[in-house]
């Protein structure tokens, strides 16, 4: 409740992200397939997206319609609330597996992994599918309990979320291979003559998830109802492209087909929180050495499953090596099986420790929350650029810096913004010109974004013919973008001594008579 008040009260601090327009678009465009009986089929020509599913950006179309709310607004108020269902499955599968304390630690590492909380606001594909994903894993593990007979909610459960996964992104695919995982880790090994007819009939059980999967994915995703293979070749396509993105990876630049295999694993490793590291370690190892004692045989089957969603999908990008950009983006997914992992790994460990010395178990206790409350301090700090916290193996924040993926989303733009339109009210006009002015500001980001902070009439959109015929230059730091335009620095927007975004003055550099308010062009 605390973490979802938290939510509402900062939603608006958010900006507009780079793909939200396209996106919401998008959902417009299925809306109308589906009125039209079909015969509307822009979608199928929109960009790319057909090639995604639009579960999210269908339902935020649909309450826009229905809530009197800025559509974009309302976009980061549901992608938060389900990021924070994300958390609530993580903490209720680490609960389920350890008990109320690991389901604990699950929560407070999940929420706390700035890579999480920061995109939680405007990822309206990664979180929405991380979080569908999340709730795959639960149910996976309910359901592997009572193989061969499983129940018939969690059967249900299950396939509402595969499906949800698949109508966001053909990643959802692995959601049905970790259905496979939870029986052939569930399988009787001992019983020789009873593996077969179990694995039978725990997929016939499993058979009615599967559809009922594939029924919400067509839904949400129209191309995919088009050919039954289409979500496999939405898969395959993603895996060869090679858009002109360019990314920073250690201080180099790399075209996203380009980047070097440990991309991704390399991105984990530095956004991750150290704590959550050494917690998921302990967790995973426990899987091989029964350091704590325990017996189990269940809960190691539970914890294995737990152990591959975390695993797989960094291990394919790492032997496969497929395109990436803009950090571990997308892989977010793999966020809340690293938060199981670590509750479950804490919780066991303060199991052993407490059998011999309860108050060394309360050391530990201490020193983990302690480390959590650092992130913890490091996020509000950070606010609202939590998806800027690095860990201590690159130096955080400040070591980086023009090294590595920052600001992609440009969510400083509204801060910027505002720092710019308290330098135009506190200083005189350059030239003696008859008020109001307007100035044309060049953005490095998209113009919806800028028009939604904008709120002084004398601040346009670029509206020069060419972008460095601009009196203003507004840019983040994230790809060297700030320095596209020269200018006098006169803000900064900085989290830590960083400068995350630039506001500067171009106007000495373009000597160019001030336009009136008369006769500019419109926004």
């Amino acid at each position: 409740m605390l973490l979802t008040a938290v939510v509402l009260a900062t939603c608006k601090d958010y900006a507009i992200s780079n793909d939200e327009v396209v996106q919401h678009h998008y959902g417009e465009l299925i809306i109308a397939y589906y009125r039209s009986g079909f015969s509307a089929r822009d979608l199928f020509s929109f960009e790319n997206l057909y090639l995604y599913g639009g579960l999210f950006d269908v339902i935020a179309v649909a309450l826009a319609n229905v809530i009197p709310v800025d559509p974009y607004a309302l976009r980061h108020i549901l992608c938060a609330l389900i990021g924070v269902s994300g958390i609530a499955a993580a903490a209720a599968t680490a609960r389920s597996i350890a008990g109320p304390r690991a389901g604990l630690g699950a929560a407070i590492a999940l929420a706390l992994c700035g890579a999480w909380y920061g995109a939680m606001f405007n990822h309206t594909k990664d979180i929405p599918f991380a979080s569908a994903m999340a709730g795959t894993t639960l149910f996976l593990v309910r359901i592997g309990r009572r193989l061969p007979s499983p129940g018939t909610a969690d059967v249900a459960a299950f396939g509402l979320l595969a499906g949800a996964a698949l109508g966001l992104r053909s990643l959802g695919l692995l959601s049905l291979i970790y259905l496979g995982l939870t029986i052939a880790l569930n399988l009787p090994w001992r019983e020789r003559g009873g593996r077969l007819r179990f694995a039978a009939r725990s997929a016939l059980k499993a058979l009615p998830a599967v559809a009922l999967a594939w029924l919400v994915m067509v839904l949400a995703w129209p191309w995919a109802a088009l050919s039954l293979l289409n979500p496999i070749r939405g898969l395959l396509v993603f895996s060869e492209f090679h858009y002109p993105i360019r990314t920073v990876f250690a201080g180099r630049t790399y075209e996203m087909a380009d980047v070097p295999r440990i991309y991704v694993p390399a991105y984990l490793l530095i956004r991750v929180p150290l704590v959550t590291l050494a917690g998921a370690a302990l967790g995973s190892i426990s899987l091989f050495r029964r350091l704590y004692g325990d017996d189990s045989q269940q809960r190691r089957r539970d914890l294995a499953l737990v152990f591959l969603t975390a695993i797989i999908p960094v291990a394919s990008q790492l032997l496969f090596r497929g395109p990436a950009f803009t950090g571990m983006r997308h892989f977010l997914f793999v966020l809340p099986p690293l938060a199981v992992l670590a509750g479950v790994g804490f919780s066991a460990l303060l199991d052993a420790i407490e059998v011999q010395d309860r108050r060394l178990a309360a050391g530990v206790v201490a020193v983990v929350s302690g480390f959590f409350v650092w992130e913890g301090v490091t996020l509000v700090r950070l606010h609202p650029y939590e998806n800027l916290s690095y860990n201590a193996l690159v130096g955080g924040l400040p070591g980086a810096f023009r090294r590595y993926d920052m600001d992609y989303w440009f969510n400083s733009m509204p801060e910027a913004v505002r720092k710019l339109e308290a330098f135009v009210r506190d200083r005189p006009p350059v030239d003696p010109l008859p008020s109001p002015q307007i100035f044309s500001v060049a953005v490095c980001g998209e113009r919806v974004a800028f028009d939604h902070t904008v709120t002084l009439p004398q601040l346009h959109w670029d509206f020069r013919h060419e972008w460095s015929e601009s009196e203003f230059f507004i840019a983040p730091t994230q790809m060297n973008c700030d320095q596209d335009l020269d200018g006098e620095v006169i803000a900064t927007v900085e989290r830590f001594g960083v400068p995350i975004a630039y506001v500067k003055d171009r106007r000495a550099i373009v000597k160019r008579p001030l336009a009136t308010v008369a006769g500019a062009e419109p926004r």
